[in-house]
C-alpha cells in the first residue's frame, strides 16, 4: 500500500493527499507502462496507459501417427507457454486526488519509454505544469472533440453491449443493444457546461452541426441560485426526490384537461416554473431542482431530435458531465427524445462514456502503432463495470476502491470479424437466455457458478502441481470471482447483458489474472486422447449408416458433446459417481424426441435441398471446422 499524508497547496487549491492507493487493484502493471494519456475535466481525471502483461496460455498440439504404432504415444497434448500481451488501462478518479496519483505513478514507474503525455480536457491547461513537474513528461495537448470522437468510435467497435437505452420503470433499467457492425453515421450529443451536437460520418470525418449554451452548466448554475446547493451531484439528488408538477404549469392547469385539438396530454408541461408566478408560497428545493432538470433536458432532447431529423440520423448517443451514468438525467433525456421523436428515435447511452476523451487522447499518441488494426476485449477481472446510483445499490458501491473506477482492455490474438454467413450480424444473438432480464434464471445460474467455485479453484491448483504458490493463487482467484458474482447479483448490468457465456468469460478472465490458463487442461488431455483413439471407428460407424440415419446420429453426437462442454450440473454429478462415463454413455442419457427445442425435422428437410445423399459423412464440417447444424 502507498500512503501519503498532508494536503496539497500552491496554485491548484487544496488537493487531497490523504488517500491510500492499493497498487495491485488500481494502477495495475504500472512497472510495464509504456505510454500515457490524460483527460482532465471539471471534476474528474481519466488516466490512460499502455502496458505489456506476461501470462500463461494453454496451447494444443496434435500428432500425426499415420501408419505408426500409437499404443504408447500421445495423440493430443496441451502445453502451457508464457506469452506477452498488450493491455490498455483506464482509471477514473476525482481531481482532488490528482497530485497524490501523480506522485504514486512517478514512484512506481520503472522504465517507461515515453517522453510525452497526451492530454485533453479543460484541466489539461490548468494542471499542465503540475503534470510536467511530477512525471517529468512533456504535456502535448489534443483537441477535446477529436479525442471524444476517436474514443467513441473505439468503444463502439470493440466492446460488446457498450450501448444501452435507459428504462427506469421497467424490470431491467439498462436495455443493452446488440453491436451493429456499421457504426456510422451517428449523432453525438455531448452535454457539458453547454451542449455540442456532432455528426460523425466516418472514422476521421465529423462536424459540429449545432449546440446550445443551455446545458449542464446552466442546470448547475441556476440550481445553485435556486437551492443554495453548490455541488452538482447533490443537486441531482435533490432533483431525484422532487415533484416537478408542484412548480411547473401543466396543460391541464391551463385547459382543465388534455388539449384534444393538438393531441396534447393534460400532464405535459405547458410552462416550466409556471406556477411560481401565481402561487403565494415557497417551493421546496427538491421540486425546483426537478423542474429545472426537466426544463433543460426537454430543451436538449428537442434540439437533438431536430438535428437528427435534418441530417436523417437514427442513432443519437448522449454523453458528457451532465449524463455521467446518473439515472435521473438519463430518464429525463430518454423521455424527451421519445416524446419529440414520437417514439421513432431512442436515446442511447454508453457504458464507458466517461473514458472517451482519455481513450481518444491515448489513440492520438499511439497512431504510429496503429491500434485500430487490432481487436480489443474488455478484461472483466480488472474493470469496475457499469455502476447504478439507485439508493438500494449505492451503499455497496466502490467499497473496494473508494472513488476509483477502472477499465482494462486486452489486445486479442486475432482481429474479430462478423461471420459472413450471417444474414444480419446486428440482429444475431448467440445467447438463448438474457439473465439481466430473467431474474429466476439469473438466480439459478449465479448459484450454480457459486457452488462450482470451490471445485474450479481446486482443479486450478491441481493443474499446476509443480508450482509452489498454486494454492495461494487459486484462493485469490476464488475470492475475486466470488466478489464478481456478488456484484452481478446486485448489478447484473455491470458488464452489459448478463448471460451464461459472460459468466464463463468473467471466470476465465479471473483465472488468467492469477496465471491459470486452463484448470481443466489435464482432464481435457486425458479425455481427448481417449476420444481421438475412437475417432476412426466412429467415422466408420457413421459411414455404414443410411443418409437420414447418419444425420440423426450426427445431431445426437453434437448434443452429447455439448452436454460436456457446458458442464451441466447433472453431468458433473454423473462424472463424479461414474468415472468411466463417456461419449457413448452420454448419448444413451439423451432424452427421446421431441426435445424441448426441436426443429430437427425442418432442418433435415432444408438439408435435403442442399446436400445430396452421396455427400461426405459429416455435413457440419466446413473447411475442417465444425459448424452448428442450425447454420446449415
Amino acid at each position: 500500500m502507498a500512503e501519503r499524508g498532508g494536503r496539497g497547496s500552491g496554485g491548484h487549491g487544496s488537493l487531497d493527499k490523504s488517500i491510500t492507493l492499493p497498487p495491485d487493484e488500481i494502477f495495475r502493471n504500472l512497472e510495464n507502462a509504456k505510454r500515457f494519456a490524460i483527460d482532465i475535466g471539471g471534476s474528474l481525471t481519466k488516466l490512460a496507459y499502455y502496458s505489456t502483461v506476461q501470462h500463461k496460455v494453454a496451447r494444443v498440439r496434435s500428432f500425426d501417427h499415420s501408419g505408426k504404432d500409437i499404443e504408447n504415444e500421445p495423440l493430443y497434448e496441451i502445453s502451457v507457454q508464457e506469452e506477452i500481451t498488450a493491455r490498455l488501462h483506464f482509471i477514473k478518479f476525482e481531481n482532488t486526488y490528482i497530485e497524490t496519483c501523480l506522485d504514486f505513478i512517478k514512484d512506481h514507474l520503472v522504465n517507461t519509454e515515453t517522453k510525452v503525455i497526451k492530454a485533453t480536457g479543460g484541466g489539461a491547461y490548468k494542471f499542465k505544469d503540475l503534470i510536467e513537474k511530477k512525471l517529468g513528461l512533456k504535456v502535448d495537448k489534443e483537441d477535446v472533440m477529436t479525442c471524444l470522437i476517436k474514443g467513441c468510435n473505439f468503444v463502439l467497435r470493440n466492446i460488446p453491449h457498450e450501448v444501452f437505452a435507459y428504462q427506469k420503470d421497467s424490470d431491467t433499467e439498462f436495455r443493452f443493444q446488440t453491436n451493429d457492425p456499421n457504426i456510422f453515421p451517428y449523432l453525438l450529443v455531448n452535454i457539458g457546461s453547454g451542449v455540442s451536437i456532432v455528426k460523425v460520418e466516418t472514422e476521421d470525418k465529423f462536424e459540429w452541426i449545432g449546440g446550445s449554451s443551455i446545458g449542464g452548466g446552466t442546470f448547475w448554475g441556476l440550481g445553485a441560485l435556486l437551492t443554495k446547493t453548490k455541488k452538482f451531484d447533490e443537486l441531482l439528488q435533490l432533483a431525484s426526490k422532487g415533484q416537478h408538477t408542484n412548480v411547473d404549469m401543466l396543460v391541464k392547469d391551463v385547459y382543465g384537461g388534455a388539449y384534444q385539438t393538438l393531441g396534447l396530454s393534460g400532464n405535459l408541461i405547458a410552462s416550466s416554473f409556471g406556477k411560481s408566478t401565481t402561487a403565494d408560497k415557497e417551493f421546496s428545493k427538491e421540486d425546483m431542482a426537478k423542474s429545472l432538470l426537466h426544463m433543460i433536458s426537454n430543451d436538449i432532447g428537442q434540439l437533438a431530435c431536430l438535428y437528427a431529423k435534418i441530417h436523417n440520423l437514427d442513432k443519437i448517443y448522449f454523453g458528457g458531465f451532465f449524463i455521467r451514468g446518473h439515472p435521473v438525467t438519463m430518464r429525463t433525456i430518454t423521455y424527451s427524445i421519445n416524446f419529440f421523436s414520437k417514439g421513432e428515435v431512442q436515446a442511447l447511452f454508453l457504458r464507458h462514456e466517461g473514458y472517451l476523451g482519455a481513450i481518444g487522447a491515448f489513440l492520438k499518441g499511439a497512431e504510429q502503432d496503429n491500434p485500430n488494426q487490432y481487436s480489443w476485449g474488455e478484461n472483466y477481472a480488472g474493470s469496475s463495470g457499469l455502476m447504478s446510483t439507485s439508493p438500494d445499490v449505492y451503499p455497496m458501491q466502490r467499497t473496494r476502491s473508494g472513488t476509483f473506477d477502472m477499465l482494462e482492455m486486452d489486445r486479442l490474438e486475432r482481429p474479430l470479424v462478423n461471420l459472413p454467413l450471417l444474414k444480419d450480424p446486428s440482429a444475431y444473438i448467440p445467447d438463448t437466455v438474457d439473465l439481466t432480464d430473467d431474474a429466476m434464471a439469473r438466480k439459478y445460474w449465479l448459484t450454480c457458478f457459486e457452488e462450482a467455485l470451490d471445485g474450479v479453484a481446486k482443479r486450478a491448483a491441481a493443474s499446476q502441481p509443480d508450482s509452489i504458490d498454486a494454492l495461494e493463487r487459486a484462493e485469490k482467484f476464488r475470492q475475486k470471482y466470488w466478489n464478481k458474482l456478488q456484484t452481478l447479483r446486485q448489478q447484473p448490468f455491470a458488464y452489459g447483458t448478463l448471460t451464461v457465456r459472460s459468466l464463463l468469460d468473467t471466470r476465465e478472465h479471473c483465472l488468467n489474472e492469477f496465471n491459470f490458463p486452463d484448470p481443466y487442461s489435464k482432464v481435457k488431455q486425458k479425455e481427448n486422447g481417449i476420444a481421438l483413439k475412437c475417432f476412426q471407428s466412429v467415422i466408420e460407424s457413421l459411414d455404414s449408416l443410411g443418409w437420414e440415419e447418419r444425420q440423426f446420429a450426427l445431431v445426437k453426437g453434437l448434443l452429447a458433446g455439448n452436454v460436456f462442454d457446458w458442464g451441466a450440473k447433472a453431468v458433473s454429478d454423473v462424472l463424479e459417481s461414474e468415472p468411466q462415463f463417456g461419449f457413448e454413455e452420454a448419448k444413451s442419457k439423451l432424452q427421446e424426441r421431441p426435445w424441448l427445442e426441436d426443429s430437427y425435422s425442418q432442418w433435415l428437410e432444408r438439408l435435403k435441398d442442399v446436400t445430396a445423399p452421396s455427400s461426405p459423412s459429416c455435413p457440419f464440417l466446413a473447411e475442417g471446422n465444425p459448424v452448428h447444424p442450425t447454420a446449415c
